[in-house]
């Protein structure tokens, strides 16, 4: 039966919540009027909702970034990876047990190959005219991670085959896919798999105006940070989809009554959950990152000893601010190390060891600005080392105070942004990486100054 569809959509806000008053008020907004004038309409977020850099987020576990999508009124999300690898597994588990829409990831099931019951692969709405719409939730592939956080994954494009497969005789009107894999992927979907009409997009932060269409594939995606809601109108009749894309600039819309006073609440919140006193430390410890610092040498030593390898280095840049004497909050520790990125252990030969290192060494490193990996400050910083010792720029190298030898193994450990192939592309290609989760950078630093300053 003819009718008209309509579908507003987030993705990658990331917890950024200074636009989130204002979405949630126009979400509403658009809900109501659809809906009175007995419209289908569908409000759907691409993943990435929550991260937690945000004290919200972290002080609550993302239960909070749930509340605040069913305030909105959504009807369904799918994850990213800040949902699906930044939690322990209890608490992604736990995670969405209150949430009152639906969540669609089709290629992510429990330890034991079951999936678990707040995790639905597909999902078949029925509009106000009868018109049946199917959904299907696809996540970033991080197989590796997921498993040692206790979960299997499939292959997306696999996994969107099997629930397409399952799908192809309940005849559905309209095949919508929420993709967390990011614009490549997605363009690779559209040209597999013509029977989907729209895909809506996320993870890359790609900004589609109108959408882009791959053959008769509609792709759309709303940007990172809340700047955007996408809106798209689909038309159903005589068994085929017209589909328009358009973006709503979030600062275009009308402000929202005590808009910051309520975005800064939510801050303040999540503030005072993580007030817990770690250390109380007798003298104030200082983040540089253009010079090697004690505070920074801290969390490198502590990222060895936790991971007990050989040797250790970080960069300076990670330490976002400083800590002063007295009492050292979980908030404190949260500021100082906003970012989901967690330590990895790396196997390297000698050789191979001692062209990574004279790398570091290189001047450039200090003031090159970073973005992406997790990384939440704003410049790589200087490197600063543990059990390693580099003299006459690389000629004479020391692991634990003996000359590294290139053909015998040693194990670095270092954060799991230098994994992924960026930076060093031998630590890209490294043996045997391991990462250890979930913990991140900052309760390494916690359970350091804790076994050196117990608070009073």
């Amino acid at each position: 039966m003819k009718e008209t569809i309509h579908i507003y959509h987030t993705n990658d806000i990331h917890s950024y919540f200074h636009h989130w008053p204002r979405i949630r008020c126009f979400l509403e907004t658009k809900k109501r009027h659809h809906q009175a004038l007995k419209e289908t309409v569908f409000l759907f977020d691409i993943g990435d909702f929550m991260d937690r850099w945000h004290p919200l987020t972290e002080g609550t576990l993302g239960k909070g970034n749930v509340a605040l999508l069913n305030e909105a009124g959504y009807t369904a999300v799918t994850i990213g990876n800040n949902e699906g690898i930044t939690f322990p597994h209890e608490q992604l588990d736990q995670l969405y047990r209150g949430a009152s829409f639906d969540v669609i990831v089709a290629n992510l099931y429990d330890g034991n190959g079951e999936r678990r019951a707040w995790m639905l692969p597909h999902y078949i709405y029925e509009t106000m005219n009868g018109n049946q719409i199917g959904l299907i939730g696809i996540t970033a592939y991080y197989k590796e991670i997921y498993e040692q956080l206790g979960w299997q994954m499939t292959k997306p494009l696999d996994e969107i085959e099997r629930q397409l497969n399952i799908l192809k005789n309940r005849q559905v009107d309209c095949m919508i896919l929420l993709s967390h894999l990011g614009i490549d992927n997605d363009k690779k979907i559209a040209a597999t798999f013509p029977e989907i009409d729209l895909i809506i997009g996320g993870h890359t932060h790609h900004v589609l105006p109108n959408g882009q269409l791959v053959n008769k594939t509609l792709l759309a995606g709303a940007g990172q940070f809340g700047d955007y809601i996408g809106y798209i109108k689909v038309t159903i009749a005589e068994g085929k989809s017209k589909k328009e894309a358009t973006l709503i600039k979030t600062s275009d819309l009308p402000a929202y009554m005590n808009e910051t006073e309520e975005a800064a609440a939510l801050y303040e919140h999540g503030k005072s959950l993580l007030q817990p006193v770690i250390a109380q430390i007798p003298f104030p410890l200082q983040a540089d990152w253009y010079h090697p610092s004690l505070l920074t040498q801290l969390l490198c030593e502590a990222i060895r000893e936790w991971t007990q390898a050989d040797c250790a280095f970080i960069h300076a840049g990670l330490l976002l601010t400083s800590l002063k004497t007295g009492e050292v909050t979980a908030y404190d520790l949260h500021q100082m190390l906003p970012h989901p990125i967690n330590p990895c252990v790396m196997e390297l030969t000698g050789a191979e060891l001692k062209e990574v290192l004279i790398e570091t060494m290189d001047s450039k490193w200090p003031y090159i600005r970073l973005k992406g990996y997790g990384f939440r400050g704003k410049v790589m910083g200087c490197f600063v080392y543990d059990r390693i010792e580099i003299k006459e720029s690389g000629a004479i190298i020391f692991i634990n105070g003996v000359p590294i030898e290139e053909k015998r193994s040693y194990t670095l450990a270092t954060t799991d942004m230098f994994s992924f192939g960026m930076f060093f592309p031998i630590l890209h290609h490294a043996e045997n990486t391991r990462y250890f989760l979930p913990e991140f950078l900052r309760d390494l630093m916690a359970w350091k100054l804790k076994n050196m300053y117990e608070p009073s």
